[in-house]
């Protein structure tokens, strides 16, 4: 009982933020992002770990001042996430624009790949923008919460505009079908969900577990592959959603080269706009060789 008001508690609380004035939600999120930066626990932990891992050249001070940008930007995603979940499409429109170097309209088969900047969810733009712009649907990879009541709620407001998301766990087929149907398929890959259908390359320098997915369904499908971007207006005043050309000759002769140069391409956009990538992910967990798990406090 205490659990189910607690979960009605949170929608109630998340459809009062997604109505207040975006300046005001926007200096709430700095707000608890100042917070959380200064909190002793692991996901501050997991953060400093992962900067001075692929910023070996930066020092303790550098490390401290760019985690609590990171922070700050990471809360402010967190309660826009009010908006991307509860928000009307005007709402939407006004804190993202779409700049697409590809035509959206032509239902070619193409995947987006994603990458986990704090405006990652700004993507489902594409999803409440699709009717007004006659652009096909949007589908998706999600992961499923501990949460089952949140886990429901995430995907009906992610599909509210008439989106699609589809179970990561053995759903293949359903995501081939998209792809040949001409739907936008957005996938993310650059987190480590296991050793299952990965190889390790480089990342920052370091042997990093990776999803080879996205080879693998361009070579099924023949779809083309282009880069999608949603990251902060130089301003502050709202997200960019970009779309790329489709990558040059990809997929090429294997799963992981193919995979190793989309990381190559995620590092060099990171390096742009460091304190804006998603930190406070394990990125590094499984090791090659047996090596230590970099997060284990004890070594």
């Amino acid at each position: 009982m205490l659990k189910s008001i607690a979960n009605y508690a949170g929608v109630v609380f998340l459809k009062l933020l997604s109505l207040l004035p975006y300046k005001l939600l926007v200096s709430i999120g700095y707000g608890l992002g100042f917070i959380a930066a200064r909190l002793s626990g692991d996901r501050n932990r997991v953060v400093k770990t992962n900067l001075q891992l692929c910023f070996p050249n930066l020092n303790e001070n550098e490390i401290n001042r760019l985690s609590k940008k990171h922070w700050r930007l990471l809360g402010r995603s967190l309660v826009e996430k009010s908006i991307i979940w509860l928000g009307s499409e005007k709402q939407l429109s006004q804190m993202i624009e779409v700049k697409s170097a590809v035509d959206l309209t032509n239902r070619k088969p193409r995947i987006l790949v994603n990458m986990h900047f704090t405006g990652i969810e700004g993507s489902i733009i594409l999803s409440a923008l699709a009717k007004k712009m006659g652009w096909p649907r949007t589908s998706g990879f999600f992961q499923r919460m501990k949460n089952p009541f949140f886990n429901r709620k995430i995907i009906e407001w992610r599909n509210r505009f008439g989106g699609n998301s589809i179970d990561r766990q053995g759903n293949a087929k359903a995501i081939i079908r998209e792809i040949k149907n001409g739907d936008f398929i957005i996938i993310a890959p650059d987190i480590d969900l296991g050793l299952k259908d990965s190889e390790f390359v480089p990342f920052f320098g370091i042997e990093t577990n990776t999803i080879t997915t996205i080879s693998r369904l361009a070579s099924i499908t023949g779809a083309d592959v282009c880069m999608m971007l949603t990251t902060l207006k130089d301003d502050g005043s709202g997200y960019v959603c970009e779309i790329s050309k489709p990558l040059d000759n990809f997929p090429g002769n294997n799963a992981k080269s193919d995979t190793a140069r989309l990381n190559a391409l995620f590092e060099k956009e990171i390096r742009l706009r460091p304190a804006e990538y998603y930190w406070v992910h394990k990125r590094f967990k499984n090791r090659p060789n047996h090596e230590a798990n970099p997060y284990n406090p004890s070594i």
